[in-house]
């Protein structure tokens, strides 16, 4: 059984459990990719899957999201790349991605050299002493809703993530990308 906290929408829930299983595998880790499918549907028209997924024993009217991990997302391809080549079919509602980054306070933004590559730029960040690891985990449905969650490591508790439609919008756009025709 999760830990997560009974959140407000059913997206929400789905941010909190894959950033739960993340968390439990523990910083370093490739960025994961999910499909969210519909718990009923899952349970109606896969009822292998859904008893494999532990699913039998939800109430048949739950209303939820199920994520299921895809394939590992290639390492060294960028990860736009990566996205641009993925199709969902009809029975994906939405998908889900957590990927690890350093990240910046806005104060440093002021100190960021001009004129630096992709590579070189990476390099400034990682040893910039206000440097922060996060993990963000980003997810959005067909219609067009999103909900993310970012988990500092310095704040590695459940208690500590952060949770928001808005937090990683660039993320949130290739994600919703992957659903368009």
């Amino acid at each position: 059984m999760s830990n997560t906290p009974m959140a407000a929408n059913p997206l929400t829930r789905a941010v909190l459990e894959i950033d739960e299983y993340v968390s439990g595998l523990g910083w370093d880790q490739p960025a994961r990719l999910f499909a969210l499918v519909d718990t009923a549907r899952l349970r109606r028209e896969e009822p292998r899957l859904a008893a494999q997924l532990g699913l039998d024993d939800a109430p048949e009217t739950a209303a939820g999201l199920t994520p299921i991990e895809q394939d590992e997302v290639p390492a060294g391809r960028p990860l736009d790349e990566f996205l641009a080549t993925i199709a969902w079919p009809a029975a994906v509602t939405g998908c889900a991605l957590t990927v690890e980054r350093l990240m910046l306070p806005p104060s440093a933004e002021a100190q960021v050299p001009s004129n630096l590559n992709e590579k070189k730029l990476a390099q400034w960040v990682a040893a910039h002493p206000d440097r922060q690891e996060v993990r963000m985990t980003v997810a959005v449905l067909r219609d067009g809703t999103r909900d993310s969650a970012v988990r500092l490591r310095e704040k590695d508790t459940p208690s500590e993530v952060l949770t928001g439609g808005a937090l990683v919008p660039g993320l949130a756009e290739a994600l919703s990308a992957t659903f368009e025709d």
